[in-house]
């Protein structure tokens, strides 16, 4: 097969004698194919390869991102055989399937499956990252074939060792219930949902049932994937069994629930890592859903660094945490990443001559040398109880999860006018409009004056994959209606996604945050006490250099950091 490959591409003259050889000693040494060898060596692209054999072999080239393959055709071949051989079934008509391969001049490969299959083969080329990129698609990735062989190997036993109990039935045995969720094939589909999950860089793990069926689905750089849909009766055995993990009382299905799972997952590089999760049972319509936090510690960075600052605004940042007193509000919606913020600035001025205490709900990560406290609120402890204690704790620094409430942001303020730095945040729309949150909470404007020092305001958007990121070009009329000045516009080159396998064909590979860092000086003290529109403190503070949350987009859209449509879906224009 490599030197009917390799006499192939030389016949086509566009690889030598030399590379061949060097090439055939590479895939000997490390057991792979000869056209991934020469790839890796940098000899030639896939590219190269499949429209060299399409031109020698007289086989159609075709790019499997453009096709939709039909299930039943999908289900002529096993996972295992399409990933093995590298091959992808793509269309059958009557006794002829059609057969994507990597390498067809291997007649092996072909004859295997024409006996699996008791069909005639046509090939046809693909390049390897599109084979594999739609076996992934179709048949799933390696932890979720896992998954999906486990279901297979229950559904097909007829002495099943599950027993499923219907939520609906009054004889709800607990006994019955906890012993059927300990059998051994759900508790091994549970882990390796768990485990494809760590492994993918997941951040939540949604587990939904609905009327006819039940569907896992992963949360990645911050859109939900659908990974599996199982038939109905694995609804209670998985749910069992997540709620056994976490130490949920699996007979109470009629009030939501928190636990916690603690998890050490050995990694396909042979390292192990420790994860926990944090776990919310809540009862829907058709059952408990449940979703799985997964607190990756290797995922939180607290370098400020690196969390998407502009220059100018992690100076106004870094100057801001490191005063003596004055309260730092980080604004934004749920899951735009103000815990990672908050956590960054503690660690940033963490030392062993500083008293750090943070009342959280819940805590997610431990920061050594923090003093952290779960807040409790079903037996009294609560945000204001805890921050009345810190008082007695001699503090330097406080951290409060959240400003819910009058009582805790008046203790909050008291704190911050004797003495005290504390860090917390609110749920406002961007930096300026948190000051008429507060005011709205009843909270004396000359009490914020004096003791608001930094607002910031943030988002998440999805970085571009550095793999496949690709030109996007646009009118001029676009950009400048974006918010980009005209003498911005010479020399500017916007990218935008195309999706490979490093990215799981979404374009899109982590994320960063967009800031707006508002510094509270004396002209904007002067208007809070005269009690200005959030419009007219947003303006005053843009004419004093603040980079609002579009202009923050419109920089990382420069860089080619993100896309236009990540920016637009986050930020609103700002008004001249």
């Amino acid at each position: 097969m490599a030197s009917n490959l390799g006499e192939l591409l030389l016949r086509e003259k566009i690889l030598s004698v030399d590379q061949l050889r060097s090439a055939l000693e590479f895939q000997k040494k490390n057991s792979l194919p000869v056209g991934t060898s020469l790839v890796q060596l940098g000899y030639l692209t896939e590219e190269d390869i499949a429209q060299a054999l399409s031109r020698q072999l007289g086989y159609p080239y075709i790019d499997l991102d453009q096709f939709e393959v039909y299930p039943e055709v999908i289900s002529l071949i096993p996972a295992d055989v399409a990933k093995k051989h590298m091959v992808m079934p793509i269309h059958r008509i009557r006794s002829f399937l059609t057969l994507a391969m990597v390498d067809p001049t291997d007649l092996e490969i072909i004859e295997d499956i024409r006996f699996r299959t008791g069909l005639s083969i046509q090939p046809v080329i693909a390049s390897e990252t599109g084979v594999v990129n739609a076996i992934n698609k179709y048949f799933g990735t390696a932890d979720s074939l896992r998954v999906k062989k486990i279901i297979e190997d229950i559904a097909l036993a007829d002495d099943s060792p599950v027993n499923i109990v219907e939520p609906d039935k009054d004889d709800y045995d607990l006994t019955d219930q906890q012993a059927e969720a300990e059998e051994a094939p759900i508790i091994k589909m549970v882990n390796q949902t768990f485990i494809d999950a760590i492994r993918r860089g997941a951040s939540d793990v949604h587990f939904e049932p609905y009327e006819t069926t039940f569907r896992i689905r992963y949360r990645m750089d911050g859109d939900l994937y659908e990974i599996v849909n199982l038939p109905l009766k694995y609804r209670s055995p998985v749910i069992s069994r997540v709620k056994i993990l976490s130490n949920m009382d699996i007979a109470e299905k009629r009030l939501p629930q928190d636990g916690r799972i603690k998890m050490r997952v050995k990694l396909e590089n042979g390292k192990k890592k420790e994860v926990d999760m944090r776990v919310s049972s809540l009862p829907t319509l058709w059952g408990e859903k449940i979703v799985s936090r997964i607190l990756d510690k290797e995922m939180l960075k607290l370098d400020l660094t690196q969390l998407g600052f502009e220059p100018e605004s992690l100076e106004l940042f870094q100057d801001a945490i490191h005063r003596p007193w004055g309260i730092v509000l980080v604004t934004g919606p749920t899951g735009s990443g103000k815990t990672n913020t908050l956590y960054s600035a503690v660690s940033t001025i963490n030392s062993p001559d500083m008293n750090i205490m943070t009342a959280e709900d819940p805590v997610e990560f431990n920061v050594p040398g923090v003093n952290q406290v779960q807040i409790k609120e079903e037996i009294g402890l609560t945000f204001a109880s805890c921050l009345r204690s810190f008082l007695r704790q001699d503090p330097d620094v406080m951290l409060v999860g959240e400003m819910r409430d009058l009582e805790t942001v008046d203790i909050a303020i008291k704190a911050a006018l004797t003495g005290h730095l504390v860090f917390s945040t609110v749920h406002t729309n961007d930096a300026a409009s948190t000051v008429v949150r507060l005011v709205n909470m009843n909270v004396e404007p000359f009490l914020i004056a004096d003791s608001l020092i930094l607002v910031v305001a943030q988002r998440l958007v999805r970085r571009l994959c550095k793999k496949c990121l690709q030109p996007h070009v646009l009118p001029e009329s676009a950009l400048l209606e974006m918010g980009f000045r005209k003498d911005e516009l010479k020399g500017l080159q916007v990218m935008k996604p195309n999706g490979c396998d490093s990215c799981n064909k979404t374009g899109y590979k982590g994320r960063t945050a967009l800031f707006e860092v508002m510094k509270v000086d004396d002209d904007l003290r002067d208007m809070i006490l005269n009690r200005s529109q959030s419009r007219e403190i947003k303006k005053k503070a843009m004419e004093k250099g603040m980079l609002t949350l579009r202009r923050s987009g419109l920089v990382k859209i420069k860089k080619g950091v993100t896309s236009v449509e990540e920016v637009l879906r986050e930020t609103v224009r700002d008004e001249n």
